[in-house]
């Protein structure tokens, strides 16, 4: 059931029989998929997970009329045609253009508007969402594999998630995926999630994490990061090994009492430099350049120019301004600059 207004609903769907179909390659291309139809449709990316055989996405969907009126008044055709180029390519665009010009010529404006609306309607929609998502991944997906048919098990399944506690409870649950298949033993560590994602320095992470547990968005690197660790490892406490009881020939993984209280007690929530460089170190098998900052800058600029990207990044340190002051680190003065 879906609710007028905004709303925040989990997501979830898995791969035809549950075969393991998701590597590494196919969750990155899932991954860009997902945030670039969150951008066109308005469905907020508060985290999510994608493991092996099934991912979980946890959305929140704007009040559709509030979102809409930025493509209303005298420019509001124009930034919805330069929204479209979120997802579509020049060619779509010009030939779109064109039969606008054609029926204005015919003075159809009626025409126009219900041509325009077509689009219109598939923004704020979690259903329309998560359908063009999987459909979008599975013709990338049959194609790279050379392969036919159904990718997914079923149509998805999605529960509606009230603010507050529930909120952060439902984030948990999926950011703790990896921890509780036993893939990392620590949250920081995933590389298919929103939380790994956000500690890696994903700005666009962040802003979902910061509005599950209601601090700005500026606030990750304080107040942010170290309540939503602290959250994570109170979630994820199991009772002790031989205690627990086995679930489909395997036990419940997850934090000990003693991890939680170190989280929770002694780091207060702050993730230590030795973490932090575990999790950076990936850059130097991901990235395209590693080294000092004026090394990767010359490179990124060169980069892009030579490949003619248009979104001009620039390389990043492994360690951000304040995240750890142990200049003993060998990383420490490191950049990094990825595609």
């Amino acid at each position: 059931m879906k609710l007028k207004g905004a709303a925040c609903y989990h997501v979830m769907s898995r791969t035809v029989n549950g075969e393991f179909l998701l590597g590494s390659l196919e969750k990155e291309a899932f991954r860009r998929m997902m945030w670039r139809m969150s951008q066109f449709s308005g469905v907020e990316i508060l985290t999510y997970a994608l493991m092996d055989n099934h991912f979980h996405i946890l959305v929140k969907v704007p009040d559709r009329e509030k979102w809409l009126r930025k493509f209303e008044g005298p420019e509001g055709e124009g930034k919805l045609m330069a929204h479209l180029a979120t997802v579509y390519s020049k060619v779509f665009l010009a030939q779109l253009r064109r039969e606008i010009e054609e029926l204005r010529a015919m003075k159809d404006e009626e025409a126009v508007q219900v041509l325009l609306a077509r689009f219109k309607k598939r923004f704020c929609d979690v259903s329309l969402f998560v359908k063009e998502l999987k459909e979008r991944f599975s013709r990338w997906y049959n194609k790279q594999n050379g392969r036919r048919g159904t990718l997914w098990m079923d149509r998805f399944q999605s529960v509606l998630v009230e603010d507050g506690r529930a909120l952060e409870t439902m984030a948990a649950y999926i950011d703790l995926n990896p921890v509780r298949a036993g893939l990392v033993d620590d949250p920081a560590l995933s590389e298919w999630t929103g939380y790994g994602e956000a500690v890696g320095g994903s700005r666009r992470a962040r802003r979902g994490l910061c509005k599950v547990v209601d601090v700005p968005q500026d606030a990750w690197e304080g107040l942010g990061q170290r309540r939503y660790r602290t959250w994570l490892y109170a979630d994820g406490v199991v009772v002790p090994e031989e205690h627990a009881p086995k679930s489909k020939g395997r036990r419940k993984k997850g934090f000990t009492m003693k991890q939680m209280v170190k989280v929770k007690k002694t780091e207060e929530g702050k993730l230590s430099a030795a973490l932090l460089l575990r999790k950076r170190v990936k850059s130097f098998t991901t990235g395209v350049a590693v080294g000092s900052e004026n090394f990767v800058q010359g490179f990124a600029a060169k980069y892009q120019d030579t490949f003619r990207r248009k979104n001009t990044r620039s390389g990043k340190s492994l360690f951000e301004k304040g995240e750890s002051r142990d200049t003993s680190l060998p990383a420490k003065g490191i950049f990094v600059f990825r595609e």
